[in-house]
This record gives structure tokens, C-alpha cells and sequence, in this order.
């Protein structure tokens, strides 16, 4: 698939600017109205409502450059399910991780049946182009043995909590799909690493992310 970088045409702000505003937003349970504030700190004036465009625009073009980034998924999957509210009503959200807890796919779906089942596997073997062990493995379904689910579940929940819930099914899908390739990029497994080795794994995916959205890695100011 193509690498090349996104397209900046016609924005009047440096690359540096909307990356790093993009970047702010999906890696940190912040507002727009905040992005906003610490922008400002910096010297730099941009409205909330340009930022909000900015994610909207650019955060699933990254999140699907970083996605083709990454080593091709294990073939042992967890498959999950929780609830979310929007505007006061059940919604459920579907995911699939690897072994390694990375987050393959998501779908969010008004129902927990066997068709909404049916319609996140099939769009998760396109989405990866993959299958993961069928006929011989054994498929186990009983409470805690999907963990791995589970805790990627905890990102969403906190993002979700600092957003007052979502407006719709359609923005909670835009979101979380552009959030779910973004956010964990800079989420290594830093209880593993020493300090030394997280610093550079750090320097290695804010490398990627640089090159992944065309910018210098370096935020001029006003």
C-alpha cells in the first residue's frame, strides 16, 4: 500500500501544527477546547473548531498509516464485547486484539446477536487480510479468560468517561476507529522495559509518526 504523506493542501497552519494538534487529541483524554489551551501556551492561535476539523480530516489517515506499520498480527485472537451509552441508549462495541493486544478492528453495533457477530468477523478478515487458527484450536469462551480483550477495553473507557459519552453511533465509530490506531502506537508495554529502552522505543515510534504524517517532528511557533 501506498506510504506517501497525507495531503496538507490549502491549510494555511504548517504540517507541524496539525499533526501535533491531532496527536495531542488521540493520545491524551483532552477536549478540543483544551488542545485549544495548550496550543495557546505555546504561542500558537487556533480555534477548537479547526482543531475538531483537523482530527476529523487527518486522525484515521494516520491511524491507518501507523496500522500498515505494524508486523502482521499473531493467529490467536480475542473477540469481545461491552456496552456502551450514546445519548442514554445501549449501544455495543466489538473488538478483536492479537496476541499482543493489538487492536485489530472495531465496530459499533445497536445489537449482541449472532448477525452483528457475524458481520464484525467477516469485516475483520477483511480488514486484516488474515484468518487466525480455525479448525483445530480449540474456542473457549468463559469469564476471564479473555483478558486481553478486556484490558484493551480500559483506553476506551477513560477517553469515553473524559468525553461525557458519545453523540452518535456513527462519531463513536470514527473516533474510536481513528483512536485505536493512534493512541496504543505510544502506549508500549512500559512496565517491561527499562527506562532506558522505553526512551528509545519512544524516539523509534515518534520517528514513525513523523514520517507517517510528513512532518519534521520539530512544532514551530508563532
Amino acid at each position: 500500500m501506498s506510504s506517501a504523506s497525507p495531503s496538507y493542501k490549502n491549510h494555511r497552519y504548517p504540517t507541524e501544527i496539525i499533526s501535533h494538534c491531532v496527536w495531542l487529541y488521540f493520545r491524551f483524554p483532552l477536549s478540543f477546547r483544551e488542545v485549544e489551551e495548550m496550543m495557546l501556551e505555546r504561542g500558537v492561535t487556533v480555534s477548537h473548531e479547526t482543531i475538531r476539523r483537523w482530527c476529523l480530516k487527518f486522525g484515521q489517515t494516520y491511524a491507518n498509516a501507523l496500522r500498515r506499520r505494524r508486523p502482521q498480527p499473531g493467529d490467536k485472537w480475542h473477540l469481545d464485547e461491552v456496552f456502551i451509552k450514546i445519548r442514554g441508549v445501549r449501544k455495543y462495541l466489538w473488538r478483536a486484539v492479537d496476541a499482543d493486544g493489538n487492536v485489530l478492528d472495531i465496530l459499533v453495533r445497536s445489537r449482541r446477536d449472532k448477525a452483528a457477530a457475524r458481520r464484525f468477523f467477516r469485516r475483520l478478515l477483511t480488514t486484516t487480510g488474515q484468518v487466525p487458527r480455525m479448525p483445530s484450536v480449540e474456542h473457549r469462551s468463559p469469564k476471564g479468560l479473555n483478558n486481553r480483550a478486556e484490558n484493551s477495553h480500559q483506553p476506551t473507557r477513560q477517553r469515553e468517561r473524559a468525553m461525557k459519552g458519545f453523540r452518535s453511533v456513527g462519531g463513536a465509530q470514527r473516533f474510536l476507529s481513528a483512536f485505536t490506531g493512534i493512541s496504543p502506537h505510544f502506549r508500549p508495554h512500559r512496565h517491561l522495559m527499562t527506562a532506558g529502552r522505553y526512551r528509545f522505543e519512544m524516539r523509534v515510534r515518534f520517528t514513525i509518526w513523523n514520517q507517517i504524517t510528513g512532518t519534521t517532528g520539530v512544532l514551530a511557533t508563532a
